[in-house]
């Protein structure tokens, strides 16, 4: 099959792409490379005045004239290089606003994509109209609106989620959503709002190309070592605020114990090797199920504070952690963080239960025939 994934999150297309390329499928990814994280891409797309004096003139513009530069200038790459991403058997959009272009520049990409390609599908694997408007109807549900609900997060910091509840990308959802075969989400917390909706497919996982993480002994030597990474522009939506506040008690508790490593906005490549040495790993809060963060380090069997509800639990029939649930709570987190730290057994214990989860759950290959399978059963 020819197959066309466009956009990438957290190398969700590119592990996708390696399992659908070892089934023996032709693949490519068009978008952009996921920021600083900078991620392959065969069609990259560049974010033009999107920094600078560039973008206090773009900002101008718009406010003068409603004109958006970038959106325009993301259209004429891709129309440049249209013939590229035609005659495909699949396409795959990653989200509602794959192409980060404001409303018509975006419609115009996904007119030629629909008109020129067999089928085309939707993914709910971020922030979109489904996801965010539901969980702003349902502020109890654990989600990256709760800290922009408590007032920690200003509206020009949220304006990549707050953008889905207005009437452009209202319109925009209504017009992807009239042309996609089907919508497929790549865990539970884009699955929920979706229930019941006649164009949702279901939940595949996402899927992890274990060929880069290589199965290892985790190793406890005379330091519990703790990785706390953090993204500057996700701050609060992550709770790295709490994870913090809780970082700085362990250290007063527990002194030369410990050795605390953290990274912040470094590229994917220097992110993963850089929690190597790591026995925990702080990665999220907000949500019922893991990204794509908590699922490699549970990979590397890790032990992983993440979502994990009992949700999650429930969906997987899991009897023993796999992952320490991550909340908002600075004593809860302080509480599990002492209690492994003090049973260093349960760190490696819990660390296989991860990586066999993995194993099971979210293989690239099983991920990609699932895929497959459910693109050709689409309105076959």
């Amino acid at each position: 099959m020819k197959i066309l994934l466009v956009g990438e999150y957290s190398r969700l297309h590119n592990s996708l792409k390696e399992g659908l390329q070892k089934l023996g499928n032709d693949v490519t990814i068009l978008g952009f490379k996921d920021g600083f994280k900078d991620f392959s891409v065969d069609y990259p797309l560049e974010k033009k005045w999107d920094s600078g004096f560039r973008k206090k003139i773009k900002l101008a513009l718009l406010i003068l004239t409603g004109f958006d530069i970038s959106s325009y200038l993301t259209y004429r790459q891709f129309w440049k290089k249209r013939n590229k991403f035609k005659e495909y058997d699949f396409v795959q959009l990653i989200n509602e606003n794959s192409f980060f272009c404001d409303y018509s520049h975006e419609k115009k990409i996904l007119k030629y994509l629909f008109k020129h390609n067999k089928k085309v599908f939707l993914l709910s694997a971020g922030d979109d109209y489904m996801y965010v408007n539901y969980n702003f109807k349902h502020p109890e549900n654990p989600s990256i609106v709760k800290p922009y609900l408590a007032g920690k997060i200003a509206d020009k910091d949220f304006s990549n989620v707050l953008k889905y509840r207005t009437k452009p990308f209202k319109k925009l959802h209504q017009y992807i959503y009239e042309n996609v075969q089907g919508v497929i989400a790549t865990d539970l917390d884009y699955h929920i709002p979706l229930q019941n909706h006649p164009k949702y497919l279901g939940l595949i996982p996402s899927p992890m190309n274990l060929d880069k993480f290589p199965k290892s002994e985790l190793e406890i030597t005379d330091k519990i070592v703790i990785f706390h990474g953090i993204n500057r522009e996700s701050y609060f939506k992550k709770g790295n605020d709490f994870f913090e506040k809780a970082l700085e008690i362990i250290k007063d508790k527990y002194g030369n114990k410990i050795e605390i490593l953290t990274a912040e906005n470094v590229a994917y490549e220097q992110y993963i090797n850089m929690y190597d040495k790591a026995n925990i790993v702080l990665d999220q809060l907000y949500g019922h199920d893991q990204g794509s963060n908590g699922l490699e380090s549970m990979a590397k069997g890790k032990a992983v504070f993440t979502n994990a509800s009992d949700v999650f639990e429930k969906q997987y029939n899991l009897v023993e952690k796999v992952a320490i649930n991550g909340l908002p709570d600075v004593d809860y987190l302080v509480k599990e963080l002492s209690f492994l730290i003090d049973n260093p057994n349960e760190i490696i214990a819990q660390g296989k239960r991860a990586r066999t989860f993995i194993e099971r759950e979210h293989d690239y290959l099983t991920i990609a025939s699932n895929y497959l399978a459910l693109w050709q059963k689409a309105n076959a």
